[in-house]
């Protein structure tokens, strides 16, 4: 696969990901409003690992949703930051031919 095939993907997952993160994160602000079913809080933050770690911190801060909850005030951007720790080293990897 041609390598601006390959980041064209990986933008695309990224930017669907985080769509998706704020989409669920919204959708169990509302269901905890209305005492509906709730989204389990596993998943949202598997959204976060998934990639979507962004756009949970955005939706966070939206929807005012979680933000009293330790896991997510301190465990989304330690993902993100996880991440970009990942990032970094993929970049750092392929420019100086480690990987």
């Amino acid at each position: 696969m041609d390598i601006i095939n390959w980041y064209n993907l990986v933008t695309w997952y990224f930017i669907i990901i985080n769509i998706i993160a704020i989409i669920v994160y919204g959708v169990d602000k509302l269901c905890a409003l209305r005492q509906w079913w709730r989204v389990p809080e596993l998943t949202l933050l598997l959204l976060a690992f998934m990639g979507g770690s962004i756009g949970a911190l955005v939706a966070i801060q939206i929807f005012r949703h979680k933000t009293q909850h330790i896991k997510f005030r301190y465990g989304i951007p330690l993902i993100i930051l996880l991440q970009l720790a990942g990032l970094v080293y993929i970049f750092w990897a392929t420019q100086t031919g480690k990987v």
